[in-house]
This record gives structure tokens, C-alpha cells and sequence, in this order.
């Protein structure tokens, strides 16, 4: 038999393709008593199980094999009308001015709906319904169908430093190219991204409530500033929302797309406040911003599974969702104080570290001369994982950083670890 040399035949872009560090890391932790702060899974305690057998065993009662039978591509109708449900009465639809072009069709980046730079104008409140959501297979899908849509080969796209590589994989087939952005503690450094975009953009992604690697959030001022520089240089936003119903502190916050919805596709899942398993996520956005999504969603697995759809809205629409939420934020911010309270008690003058307000993630900042892709095979065999910062920069950096997650351990396992974690920096030459 003469062995085919798939590699030969596999088309360029494939080169781009690359393992997912976390994925990697997570593989080490698999043998051996390895506390694990890589993984940005929720807690399988948490999962409703019961309420979703229960839930199953309804749908299957009331509609029969149609909860088994292919669907359309858009989602089931039901939890359409419940995702718009929560987006109703979002922004103001920008209607242009005398004279401007392009705002109700093509905009000047190919998205429908996002007008040419300095498009500007007012109008009513946006009639958020089902024609506005499009069911995805997880947000990771919604990513990448957005990118199939709408990223050209050699386009930029905009992305915090750091952020969440899973975006950057699903984005790297398509060729772009990455144009990162300062942040500190209140998200995007609006100086930096008015430069990124000065200097050209085909669209902006950002996580802007608790931040995949960061934990950190755009203050109200800023996502004003995002909003306003994205209309001038009429570059549409992706916003990515997967932690942003896990607030333990502070007061709520807009999305982009509530201040905006002409420019923005927001993402949202059920993987973080359900379950993951179900693979359930959404789109929202204007009908014309999404109609070539759903062309490329059909086209990719002709629609998201029907009997998913169906128990998900039937958990989510008597209300138990929201009162699951409330379980899961006490969990979570139990999880953050205890890692913040450990932090302080075991590293060192020279480190710093993010206090956020909800979500999943602390980012630890160690000392220049530290590079903790080095030291996390040092910190494995000493029995911490964590994702070293590199995996969060598209083109470079982070090599003193490290996401730590406090999600799914317990409290003793985040004790013992970070006290590892201390040991191990305080051990390492150039900590202090």
C-alpha cells in the first residue's frame, strides 16, 4: 500500500493552525496530583444536572421526534425570542446623515449596518427580536463564523494584550493579521486603540466584562470611548461575552452592543452558567449583519442540535436560570477570594496581580527576567499548573505573565497551590 503524504496535500493555511496552549498544558495535568489553575472550565458541582434530565424528559414528552428531526439554521425559535428577550431595548440604531452612504448596506469594512468612518447620526431604540440572534454550536463556532464572514486575508484585527487565544485560533485560518492593544486595570488604553485604528482595521475584538486572560472590565467611560472610535473609523466590534453574567462586585455594566448595536455582533454561551456540554451559544447583531453567517452556518453543520436547543430554552425559560446564577456567583466569588487571600499570603513584593470583579481569571504579573513558559514545566512536576502569559499575545510578549483560574479548585487545592506557585518564584533567580 503506498501511504498518502497528507501533509503535502494539506492546504497553506493550515500552517496557521496551532494547538491550543491551554489544551497542552491541561494534557500534563492529567497524571500525577497536579493542582490545576490552567483550565478555564466551570465546576461540574455547579451543572443542573436533575433540572436538565427533567428538562429532557418534557421536551421529549411534549414534541416527540420533532426535538430529534433536523432544524433551521437560524435556532430554535423559542430561545431566539429568549436570547433577544435580553438584549430589548438596546441602543439607538445610527441612522446616517444627508448625504452619507453605506450605513444601511455594505459599510466601509463589509459588515452591513457599520457606516464609513465619521458616520454619525440618531435614532430610535432597537426593536431587538429572533430576527436579531442566530443559535450557534458554543461561542467558539460564533467566533469563527464571524471571521469566515467577514476576515480577508491580510486584514488586522484589533485584540487587547493579552487576550484569549481561542480567539486568535479561530481568527488565524483567515490570514489575518493581529494589531494588540495596551490595557491596564479598566481594559483597553484608549490612546493605544486610537492608534491601532488610525493606522487601519478590519474589526475589533474584545471581551470588555472580566476578561479571558485578565479579569479585568472596561469602565463605563471607556466603553463610551470604544464605541465612539469604532463609529469614527467605522470598524465594527465583536464582543465576546462568556463571563459577563458572573459579577460578583460592582455595579452591572452595558455591553457594546446595547450602547451600540449597529456596530457590534455580540457572542454569548450557556457554557459558563449552564453547562458546556450542550455546545449552545448566539450570535446578536442586525438581521443584514448576520445573513451571511447563517449562509456559512448552514453550509458548516446546517444548524445547531434541535434537542439542545429545546432543553436549554425549557431549563432557562421558567426562571431557574436566574436563580442558578446566583448559586454559581456565590461559588465563583468564594473561589476569587480565597485565591486573592492566598496570593497575598504567599508571593512576593515583586509580583502584582489583577482583583477582578467577576468571572474566572486572575492575571499574575511575576518579575522582569522571569519567563513563566520556562517555569511551567518546573511548576507541573512541583504540582501547580497554570497557562503561561506568551499563549496570550498574538505576536510576542507576556513572558512574565500567567493566568491563574480559580473555577474549579478547592479551597484546599488553591492553598496548596498557590503556596507552590510561591515557593517555586521565591526559589527562582531574579524573583525579588
Amino acid at each position: 500500500m503506498v501511504m498518502i503524504d497528507w501533509s503535502a496535500h494539506a492546504a497553506s493555511r493550515t500552517r496557521r493552525l496551532k494547538p491550543s496552549a491551554i489544551r497542552e498544558i491541561l494534557k500534563l495535568t492529567q497524571t500525577g496530583d497536579v493542582i490545576s489553575f490552567a483550565g478555564g472550565l466551570p465546576a461540574p458541582e455547579l451543572f443542573p444536572v436533575a433540572e436538565i434530565e427533567d428538562a429532557t424528559r418534557r421536551v421529549l414528552a411534549r414534541e416527540g421526534a420533532s426535538a430529534l428531526q433536523y432544524s433551521t439554521t437560524e435556532g430554535h425559535a423559542a430561545l431566539r425570542e429568549w436570547v433577544a428577550a435580553r438584549h430589548s431595548g438596546a441602543g439607538t440604531v445610527s441612522v446616517p446623515d444627508a448625504g452619507s452612504a453605506g450605513v444601511s448596506g455594505a459599510g466601509s469594512h463589509g459588515v452591513p449596518g457599520v457606516g464609513p468612518a465619521g458616520a454619525s447620526g440618531t435614532g430610535a431604540a432597537a426593536e431587538v427580536d429572533g430576527s436579531w440572534v442566530q443559535i450557534v454550536s458554543g461561542a467558539q463556532q460564533g467566533l469563527d463564523l464571524v471571521a469566515k464572514c467577514y476576515l480577508d486575508p491580510g486584514d488586522t484585527v484589533v485584540v487587547a494584550a493579552p487576550t484569549y487565544p481561542g480567539a486568535l485560533r479561530a481568527f488565524d485560518p483567515y490570514e489575518v493579521r493581529y494589531r494588540a492593544v495596551d490595557t491596564d486595570g479598566d481594559g483597553f488604553v484608549v490612546e493605544s486603540l486610537e492608534a491601532a485604528l488610525a493606522a487601519g482595521a478590519k474589526l475589533i475584538y474584545v471581551i470588555p466584562t472580566f476578561d479571558n486572560p485578565s479579569g479585568v472590565s472596561l469602565n463605563l467611560e471607556r466603553r463610551h470611548a470604544v464605541i465612539e472610535l469604532a463609529r469614527r473609523y467605522g470598524v465594527p466590534i465583536l464582543e465576546d461575552n462568556p463571563y459577563g453574567e458572573l459579577r460578583f462586585d460592582g455595579d452591572e455594566l452595558p455591553h457594546l452592543f446595547d450602547l451600540a448595536p449597529e456596530q457590534v455582533i455580540h457572542v454569548g454561551t450557556f457554557s459558563k452558567t449552564m453547562v458546556p456540554g450542550l455546545r449552545l451559544g448566539w450570535l446578536v447583531a442586525t438581521p443584514d449583519a448576520l445573513a451571511p453567517v447563517r449562509h456559512a452556518k448552514q453550509a458548516a453543520d446546517l444548524h445547531t442540535s434541535t434537542l439542545a436547543q429545546m432543553v436549554a430554552v425549557e431549563v432557562a425559560g421558567d426562571g431557574f436560570r436566574d436563580e442558578h446564577l446566583l448559586k454559581i456567583r456565590d461559588h465563583y466569588r468564594s473561589r476569587r477570594d480565597l485565591m486573592l487571600q492566598a496570593l497575598e499570603r504567599h508571593l512576593g513584593a515583586g509580583c502584582r496581580w489583577t482583583r477582578p470583579e467577576g468571572g474566572m481569571f486572575i492575571w499574575l504579573t511575576v518579575p522582569d527576567g522571569l519567563d513563566t513558559m520556562e517555569l511551567a514545566r518546573e511548576a507541573v512536576d512541583a504540582g501547580v499548573a497554570y497557562v503561561p502569559g506568551h499563549a496570550f499575545y498574538p505576536d510576542g510578549g507576556g513572558a512574565n505573565g500567567l493566568r491563574l483560574s480559580y473555577s474549579v479548585a478547592t479551597p484546599e487545592q488553591i492553598e496548596s497551590g498557590v503556596a507552590i506557585l510561591g515557593q517555586l518564584l521565591r526559589s527562582t533567580p531574579g524573583s525579588e
